[in-house]
């Protein structure tokens, strides 16, 4: 009896402030884990009305279903359908998206409360303390599993109405996968001495899972493809929410998650803090790195590269699916109408083609964003001291993440261009042209960052705000029917719906010296304030 008090008095000390580092983690992201859930939320509970409206008769969403088993490209992207019902067809339409934004969501999270905390120096602050070894990871999944909880509890409840069950296994589902990836960042992050790595490695994780779904879903019709059982986004189709759930599902879910969280606490019981099992590799002080600009390019490099792999891949995959698309929607109206909503009234093809290189181009934007608020981080975390107190002034250094990050995304969408003209076979200019006349309003994202950075540092993250807001306007409001002045709140509503429309000059000069004018304000403003601290 002695010996087990004496071990739950060892676990005990071991999970010490578990509970303040919780409600300190909670507090730190008060703000952005209620605009990651709200968003995801919200994309899921707005398909129903949309679905209903565009496939209202169980004659059209059984041609379908007939359709997607079909369609390999299709049950690529998106996955099988499993049932006609509206339920069923919501969890197709959105739930690997869905579970991949949650995933990001829950990664991110530990991230930054392990990872993050240990590499600025205020995890040992805090170790300091009266805190258990193993409370900061704790507090960490915790946080996480407070998110994915929320976002379950949001859609079971939105989803009620197409049928409990499935609602329930849906929301279940979600949080699933959130926290199969929310352990995977904790292993991760004992492995890697840096939170960038960490979070790269994590989301190379997330697309690896994506492409062995695709791969299975495209081989099979019904989820049963070995592949997509390797993948736990095949493991939300095969729960089979709103057609006969298999509920057994959840059981690989809870076996991942307690599998990767207790490799996790083994391994940040052996490591010292600040410490990694695979140590970063020291760079050259010089050569290479002599000049702001190189120091901002080995920075970034590999977000630049997995970006633009990324892009020509998704170029492909929906240049592929091109005349599928239009085929699919073609005796539709409502569908019809919304693509052409989103690309134009030209022709069913070219609206197909204008809509997806418009999504391309918000998705570019939280790049641009993410690129640009690599200043805020190496600001706030005191790394460009060193830098400034070298011969270099300030708008020197900026000018080098900026050049990243403005001209990456030429780089990325000129390369998503490509990877269309690639899968869809004709020829390149019209596609090109269609990616690249994405970039004033993707640079005007851009560029509200490098304003907020510049002007009021303490505000910057919120440009991850205005991307979001963008990116739903875009998605969301073209499904919705949202009316003229909401969507013209987002640059890209001023955007000629190319290919098929005529060019028209005037929408993009101007957003581009918008742009270069927030930009100006933005580096004159962090030329006379005092740096972060």
């Amino acid at each position: 009896m002695t010996a087990l008090a004496v071990r739950a008095s060892g676990r005990s000390r071991r999970l010490a402030g578990t509970g303040t580092l919780l409600r300190f983690a909670l507090r730190r992201d008060r703000v952005t884990t209620p605009v990651w859930v709200a968003v995801n939320a919200l994309m899921v509970l707005s398909m129903p009305g949309t679905l209903r409206n565009l496939y209202g008769t169980t004659a059209e969403r059984t041609r379908l279903v007939d359709q997607v088993a079909g369609n390999a490209s299709f049950r690529a992207l998106i996955g099988p359908v499993l049932d006609t019902s509206v339920g069923a067809l919501t969890a197709w339409r959105v739930g690997v998206y869905a579970a991949a934004l949650g995933a990001a969501m829950s990664l991110l999270i530990v991230v930054r409360h392990t990872r993050d905390e240990e590499e600025s120096g205020r995890q040992e602050l805090v170790a300091s303390g009266a805190v258990g070894r193993r409370a900061p990871l704790t507090a960490a999944l915790l946080a996480a599993a407070v998110a994915d909880a929320a976002l379950a509890l949001l859609v079971t409840v939105g989803l009620a109405g197409q049928g409990a069950g499935g609602a329930l296994a849906f929301g279940l589902g979600l949080a699933g996968v959130g926290m199969v990836f929310a352990t995977a960042a904790a292993v991760v992050a004992q492995l890697t001495e840096s939170a960038r790595l960490a979070r790269g490695l994590t989301a190379a994780l997330l697309g690896a899972a994506f492409v062995l779904r695709a791969a299975g879903d495209s081989a099979t019709d019904d989820g049963s493809s070995p592949l997509t059982w390797l993948s736990p986004l095949g493991w939300l189709e095969n729960l089979r929410s709103f057609a006969d759930e298999r509920w057994w599902v959840l059981a690989l879910f809870a076996a991942a998650v307690a599998a990767q969280a207790g490799v996790a606490y083994a391994l940040a019981g052996r490591r010292d803090v600040g410490m990694s099992f695979l140590p970063t590799r020291p760079g050259p002080a010089t050569g290479r790195l002599g000049t702001a600009g190189a120091l901002a390019w080995r920075l970034q490099r590999g977000a630049v590269l997995g970006w633009s792999a990324g892009f020509f891949l998704a170029g492909v995959v929906y240049g592929g699916l091109t005349d599928g698309a239009a085929d699919l929607v073609r005796d539709n109206e409502s569908a019809r109408r919304i693509f052409e909503r989103m690309g134009g009234r030209s022709g069913l093809t070219d609206a197909f083609l204008a809509s997806m290189t418009g999504m391309l181009g918000l998705v570019a934007a939280l790049y641009v964003v993410a690129s640009v608020l690599r200043l805020h981080n190496e600001e706030t975390s005191g790394r460009v001291e060193p830098v400034l107190a070298c011969a270099v002034g300030r708008l020197r250094w900026a000018a080098g993440h900026l050049a990243i990050a403005f001209g990456g995304s030429a780089v990325i969408m000129t390369l998503a261009g490509l990877g269309f003209a690639v899968g869809y076979g004709k020829e390149a200019g019209p596609v090109l042209g269609a990616c690249l006349v994405q970039l004033p309003a993707v640079w005007v994202i851009g560029a509200v960052a490098v304003l907020l950075h510049g002007a009021a540092p303490r505000l910057a993250p919120a440009a991850w705000g205005v991307a979001v807001a963008v990116l739903l306007i875009g998605w969301v409001g073209p499904a919705l029917d949202a009316p003229r002045i909401v969507l013209d709140l987002s640059p890209f509503g001023h955007l000629p719906k190319l290919p098929g429309e005529a060019m028209r000059w005037p929408p993009v000069l101007g957003l581009t010296g918008l742009a270069a004018a927030l930009v100006a304000t933005g580096l004159a403003a962090l030329r006379r304030r005092d740096l972060a601290g």
